[in-house]
């Protein structure tokens, strides 16, 4: 699985590269930012990493560019992945709208045509990327945590949820948490997973996380950050944030969540930068044991 090095950057003593490579999961060629800290760059010191999932319209720029990451993640001496949020260019005529299709990958596995057959974020983001940047780059996914903003964070917890022993740490902007019901949701999941709604509970937040503690599976160690703005024009019909806030109650875990609702703050990267070190810290001190 080799990467082909498209840009690279000094950035805060470290580099940000961009890598394409052809993906056996989605069955075209794949986009990345990668940031790596000085001592993975001079060193080749295996260092921890921190997946950054972007949102719906995103492409694995926004989130690399607009977040201010990188300068927390140096002290830390972690490395920052930033992967694409669907695929692209490939041979199918993509929907118009922008709930479905290119920047809209919602980290499912499609199995409805004409999505059924590159559509495969999950596994990308959750098998195929790990193994390609623990095979190209100096990064110990074995030290690995999650993070994303709103259908990203609806990534970053799902795939956390999915996979809990794969990922030390995990947390959220604005994510949609209740991804069967949201607007967006309801749009995008009959075309990728068909009618039965069974089936989108897979990639329901609240719906896995209600799984796991009936089935006494969630883990104990771990504390999910997530920050949300009251502003955010998206907060009653996308991301329903208060039933997260709810559930969390009346299953007791109210210790393990820590939601934190910001006065006035919007949906966009303005509110995501003024908090991103508070995420960066929360992962950085469980990397690297602090």
């Amino acid at each position: 699985m080799a990467l082909t090095l498209l840009s690279a950057s000094k950035h805060f003593a470290g580099t940000l590269s961009k890598y394409s490579h052809v993906s056996t999961t989605t069955h075209c060629t794949m986009v990345f930012n990668v940031f790596l800290p000085k001592t993975a760059v001079e060193d080749k010191v295996k260092v921890p990493v921190l997946y950054c999932l972007g949102g719906l319209t995103s492409t694995e720029d926004n989130f690399a560019q607009k977040a201010g990451a990188a300068q927390h993640a140096a002290n830390y001496e972690i490395a920052l992945v930033f992967p694409d949020t669907s695929p692209r260019n490939v041979d199918f005529n993509a929907g118009a709208d922008e709930s479905i299709g290119y920047s809209a990958g919602f980290y499912l596995n499609a199995t409805q045509a004409p999505w059924d057959k590159n559509w495969k974020m999950y596994d990308y983001v959750s098998k195929e990327l790990p193994q390609v940047i623990s095979e190209n780059l100096p990064i110990d996914i074995s030290r690995s945590s999650i993070t994303g903003h709103s259908m990203g964070g609806h990534g970053a917890l799902s795939i956390f949820l999915k996979n809990q022993h794969a990922y030390k740490s995990v947390s959220a902007f604005a994510p949609i948490l209740h991804l069967s019901k949201s607007n967006w949701g309801k749009y995008a999941l009959p075309q990728y997973l068909g009618n039965d709604e069974s089936t989108w509970k897979q990639y329901d937040v609240l719906e896995l996380l209600q799984k796991h503690v009936a089935e006494n599976s969630f883990r104990k160690d771990v504390k999910v950050l997530i920050d949300q703005g009251t502003g955010d024009q998206f907060l009653t019909n996308n991301l329903h944030t208060d039933a997260l806030v709810k559930l969390t109650k009346e299953m007791g875990l109210e210790s393990q969540f820590d939601i934190r609702y910001h006065d006035g703050y919007d949906h966009g990267y303005f509110f995501i930068s003024t908090f991103t070190k508070d995420h960066i810290d929360h992962h950085g001190k469980i990397l690297r044991g602090l």
